[in-house]
């Protein structure tokens, strides 16, 4: 069986590496998603696990897709029947890029009519009501070749659980999860995030210090699938569960100059189920010490495009670079949409990564060596 997983641009090496580390071969890696080979019984451990994927898919086929002629005798000779049952439903969407196929509703309307066609063919009935579970079929035309789906995450996987309210400029959490990674932390170093907001890259953090699974607490569209046995999705829970380090010694600190994104993000943390690896409290960033420890900042200070202006943003990194450089030895890493941000912050990075905050362009600067 093949699979998709998606994730935010930037993100595939990470993603790929997760993928390694259950088992799994990797077939091929593209902007934005990997394809990988697995079994019917690595669905559950796939949702649940993946802490840098958006969306898992089960890959029906792929195949050249010039004209709608090509696209629908595509689809017809996939075998939906293997999954989709004639009287569940089977809505349709997708996305066509860099291809002579442009026009999303005519793609969706044709794919629609030849899964209509291959599944007449198999049930030997001309009309499906469409009333039982719901199978979400994604297509996907690259450079004129499409691959059709079937999603196995309903909501996409960076919805953990733990934040049903957020601040105003929310970052994503797979996103989070990806910038504590890259900052390869210890469990012995402070961990301190001075712009915590609604507290997402902390308690990021401590899930994954802690090992525990991003999406053990929460639900997937394909857990009303019949061909995924029960028992598949309790033993990867279980799994999980046997996973999580109740030894750990992280600490964070989760800090903001706002009360009620530290009061938010205090209730996500307890959500997460980490609020005892965390600690919330309200103090500008200015005021940030090391308490003559060893430590890293992670952190996303605003960009000027939501919150703040321009103006007071500049402000805000000369600021962040002249505070920052009282931390001695602690690593800093930062994400901004700011091309300038080294400048305004007075310090060159170490090393810059191209990261995508939702449909923003970032950088992630990684100061690593202690500043002269």
């Amino acid at each position: 069986m093949r699979f998709a997983a998606t994730c935010l641009f930037g993100l595939e090496k990470l993603l790929g590496e997760e993928i390694d580390a259950l088992g799994l071969k990797r077939e091929n890696t593209i902007d934005g998603r990997v394809i990988f080979d697995g079994e019917v019984s690595d669905i559950p451990k796939l949702n649940i696990n993946l802490r840098y994927a958006e969306r898992v898919f089960i890959v029906l086929g792929t195949f050249p897709a010039h004209t709608f002629t090509e696209l629908f005798d595509g689809v017809r000779k996939l075998r939906f029947y293997d999954y989709i049952g004639k009287t569940d439903a089977f809505p349709v969407k997708g996305h066509s890029i860099k291809s002579a196929l442009t026009s999303i509703p005519d793609c969706q309307s044709i794919v629609k009519k030849a899964a209509v066609e291959s599944m007449k063919d198999k049930y030997g009935i001309n009309r499906f009501d469409e009333t039982g579970i719901k199978y979400q079929i994604e297509f996907f035309i690259l450079k004129d070749e499409a691959t059709v789906m079937i999603d196995t995450s309903g909501q996409t996987l960076h919805k953990r659980g733990y934040r049903p309210v957020s601040n105003e400029a929310p970052l994503r959490e797979t996103l989070a999860a990806a910038m504590v990674k890259l900052a390869h932390l210890w469990e012995d170093n402070l961990f301190w995030d001075p712009f915590c907001g609604s507290g997402t890259i902390p308690i990021e953090a401590a899930l994954l210090m802690s090992d525990t699974a991003p999406g053990l607490n929460r639900g997937f569209i394909s857990e009303k699938y019949p061909f995924i046995p029960e028992e598949a999705w309790m033993q990867s829970r279980e799994e999980a569960k046997d996973r999580i380090k109740r030894d750990c010694r992280f600490e964070a600190y989760a800090s903001d100059i706002a009360p009620d994104c530290v009061e938010l993000a205090k209730a996500n943390a307890k959500r997460a189920g980490v609020d005892k690896y965390i600690k919330c409290f309200v103090s500008d960033m200015r005021k940030i010490e090391t308490f003559g420890r060893r430590g890293t900042v992670v952190c996303n200070p605003p960009y000027g495009e939501r919150l703040m202006t321009p103006e007071t943003v500049r402000k805000l990194y000369s600021d962040m670079g002249d505070t920052f450089s009282r931390l001695g030895s602690w690593q800093i890493y930062v994400l901004s949409s700011c091309d300038d941000f080294e400048r305004y912050y007075k310090r060159k990075a170490d090393k810059v990564r191209k990261l995508y905050n939702g449909m923003i362009k970032c950088n992630y600067y990684q100061f690593f060596k202690k500043q002269n």
